[in-house]
C-alpha cells in the first residue's frame, strides 16, 4: 500500500497518488496506449478514437486526444489517466483531478532518450514493473547519431502549411537517421511558413529532401509532392516518425531503409 510521502510523481513533477497499483487505467496518448497495452496487459479500460495500436485493442472510447469527452472518462471509472502536456487541454486535465482521478501527465519530448526516459519512469513508479525488453531494445536502437545525409522539410499539416520547428520529438528521429531539417533552429516547434517560403528553401539549396508523414496530416504521392515540382521526397509512417514506444523498435530499420536512396 502506497501512502502520500511515496506517491509517485509525473514528468511535470505533480503528485500522482497511487495507493496501489493501477488496474483501470485510460490513456488519453495513442502512444502511450500502444506501450501500456504491450507492456503492462489488461489494464486499458479506455483510450481515444486516435488510438489505433494495438490494432485488436478493445476498450470503451472516449472521444479524441485534443478533446476527450471527459464524462465518458469517468464512466469507465479508471484509477489512473495517462495524458500529455502538449496533446492534453490542462482543464481537461484539472477535472479530472477535482474528481478525485489520478493523472500522470507526460512532457512534450524534445529527443529519444527523453521520450523512453518519461516511459521508463511511468513503468517503474507507476506501474511498479521491471524495465520491459523493447524499451531496453529501443534505447540501444536509438543511441547513435548517423552522419547528416539530407536536409529536410518537414511538413506535418497543410492548410495551413505547419513544419517541424525546434526542439520535437520526430526531428530527433530523423537526426538519427541521417537527416537535419531546416527549421531546426526556429524560435517555434511548430511554424507555419508560406508555401512561397518553403520553395524558397529547396530553390536557395538549403534544403534538399521533402519528409511526409501520413500523420496527422496524411500525405500522399498525390497531396503533399505537387506543390514542390521537382523536389526529391520520401513518405514515411507518421507513427515510425512521432510515437515513443514500442514502435521505435521497428521505426529505426525501417526509416533507415526508407531513407536509405537519399543522395
Amino acid at each position: 500500500m502506497r501512502t502520500d510521502a511515496t506517491a509517485p510523481t509525473d514528468d511535470l513533477g505533480a503528485p500522482v497518488p497511487l495507493s496501489a497499483r493501477p488496474e483501470r487505467v485510460v490513456s488519453l496518448v495513442p502512444s502511450l496506449t500502444e506501450a501500456v497495452a504491450t507492456t503492462v496487459p489488461g489494464v486499458l479500460a479506455g483510450a481515444t478514437t486516435y488510438c489505433s495500436h494495438p490494432v485488436d485493442l478493445d476498450v470503451g472510447r472516449v472521444g479524441g486526444s485534443k478533446y476527450p469527452t471527459v464524462d465518458s472518462v469517468l464512466d469507465l471509472r479508471p484509477d489512473l489517466v495517462l495524458a500529455n502536456a502538449e496533446e492534453n487541454r490542462p482543464d481537461d486535465v484539472a477535472r479530472l483531478r477535482e474528481a478525485g482521478v489520478p493523472v500522470w501527465v507526460t512532457a512534450a519530448p524534445a529527443t529519444v532518450p527523453a521520450a523512453l526516459d518519461s516511459l521508463e519512469r511511468l513503468f517503474t513508479h507507476a506501474f511498479e514493473v521491471p524495465v520491459p525488453e523493447w524499451l531496453t531494445s529501443a534505447r540501444r536502437l536509438w543511441s547513435a547519431v548517423a552522419p547528416v545525409r539530407a536536409h529536410a522539410v518537414v511538413p506535418v499539416w497543410r492548410k495551413p502549411w505547419v513544419v517541424l520547428g525546434r526542439d520535437t520529438f520526430a526531428g530527433d528521429v530523423l537526426r538519427r537517421v541521417g537527416v537535419t531539417h531546416v527549421y531546426a533552429d526556429h524560435a517555434d516547434r511548430y511554424p507555419r511558413p508560406s508555401l512561397d517560403e518553403l520553395r524558397a528553401r529547396f530553390a536557395g539549396g538549403e534544403a534538399d529532401l521533402l519528409v511526409l508523414p501520413d500523420e496527422p496530416y496524411a500525405f500522399t504521392d498525390d497531396d503533399g509532392p505537387d506543390h514542390f515540382p521537382g523536389v526529391p521526397y520520401v513518405l514515411v509512417n507518421g507513427r515510425h516518425l512521432t510515437w515513443y514506444g514500442p514502435s521505435l523498435v521497428e521505426a529505426h530499420p525501417t526509416l533507415l531503409h526508407t531513407l536509405s536512396g537519399v543522395p
